[in-house]
């Protein structure tokens, strides 16, 4: 089984939850005592916050960067960024290691594709929504993404920052979320991605009239399959290609770069 590096504390709530996910998997799978190997470097989310709120992504990459490097060199084999949001830095934080990167969307769009869904709505953090980096990957995947109107989007977000990342659940804000869904499925959407990790923390799957796709249940499943089956992480979206040549300490990385090709054969040793 690899050991599985995870960047959390984004928020700690969540990562909470990849923990908890994770072991759940493998003990599924493997049966006995087994649970999984993994190695964690947690944020102080109030730093990351604050690069957000400021619009500092450099910085941001910098610091997911170093945090990768370091959970790298721990002995992890594979990586997981426990939150939707700072998928904005994926590629930063895959071109700083050289292990394989589990990405969010990909995971995702291979759930979507077992709906057999086409138009699916999409709920996260402002940066989620409006941004390229989710909702651009998932296009690439093939699938058209609908977003809420501004001001629901809005109300998405407050209750993310004010309220889920603190740990608080309020019946009038999953009340909130029920709405933006219908309104989403009312669209066209035939399915919705809880694309912030901490939302299910509010809503799950079975609470509205179309799917919802727990997104960090899905991330965490997949990364203990990737680790148990010692398999590829997802494929990227056709044409897309991740090149792993960044500095490594770990045995592994060190005997040579990955790299994933354009055409889904593996990771590599180039």
């Amino acid at each position: 089984m690899r050991t599985i590096g995870l960047l959390g504390g984004m928020s700690w709530e969540s990562s909470i939850e990849y923990y908890r996910i994770i072991n759940q998997r493998v003990r599924q799978r493997l049966g006995g005592w087994h649970s999984a190997r993994s190695v964690m470097f947690s944020f102080d989310f109030h730093e990351i916050e604050r690069l957000q709120h400021t619009g500092d992504w450099e910085e941001a990459g910098r610091r997911l960067g170093d945090a990768a490097r370091r959970v790298e060199a721990a002995g992890a084999e594979l990586l997981v960024l426990c939150t939707n949001t700072m998928h904005r830095l994926a590629d930063e934080v895959q071109a700083a290691i050289g292990i394989p990167l589990v990405h969010i969307a990909d995971a995702t769009a291979q759930a979507l594709r077992g709906l057999a869904v086409d138009r699916v709505g999409l709920v996260g953090t402002r940066y989620t929504m409006e941004q390229d980096f989710y909702r651009g990957r998932l296009a690439r995947h093939g699938f058209q993404v609908l977003v809420p109107d501004p001001p629901a989007q809005e109300a998405v977000h407050r209750i993310i920052y004010d309220e889920l990342v603190h740990g608080i659940v309020r019946p009038a804000s999953r009340g909130r979320y029920l709405d933006v869904i219908d309104a989403l499925a009312g669209r066209g959407a035939r399915a919705v991605i809880l694309g912030c990790t901490e939302i299910e923390l509010l809503i799950k799957d079975g609470d509205a009239d179309i799917p919802l796709l727990e997104t960090a249940r899905i991330h965490a499943e997949t990364a203990a399959d990737v680790a148990v089956d010692g398999t590829d992480p997802p494929a990227p979206p056709a044409g897309a290609e991740t090149t792993v040549t960044g500095p490594s300490t770990s045995p592994r990385a060190a005997a040579g770069a990955w790299r994933r090709p354009t055409t889904p054969r593996g990771w590599r040793r180039s």
